[in-house]
């Protein structure tokens, strides 16, 4: 299982959220702890300025972005759509 931690950044971002959002996103937490490369989260590795970094999907539109701080340790950094974080 893997552990998880969240920024500041994060959890502001999170709290931003409507309540649909922030509930299918704990249910991806979830997921992602007990199985972090589900095909529904489609877990990736980022490029450019966000290299060293990962994303899986929330939704269709929105994504957490995360890094392995140890082996079995996540950090969410961030959550948002696509252009959100990305643009």
């Amino acid at each position: 299982m893997i552990d998880i931690l969240t920024t500041k950044h994060f959890d502001k971002s999170f709290k931003k959220k409507d309540e649909f959002i922030r509930k299918r996103a704990l249910e991806r937490i979830k997921l992602f702890q007990q199985d972090p490369f589900n095909f529904l989260l489609n877990n990736h590795a980022l490029t450019g300025e966000h290299e060293g970094k990962r994303s899986f999907n929330v939704t269709g539109d929105y994504r957490i972005m995360f890094y392995y701080a140890k082996e079995n340790t996540a950090v969410l950094t961030d959550i948002g759509t696509h252009p959100e974080l990305y643009e």
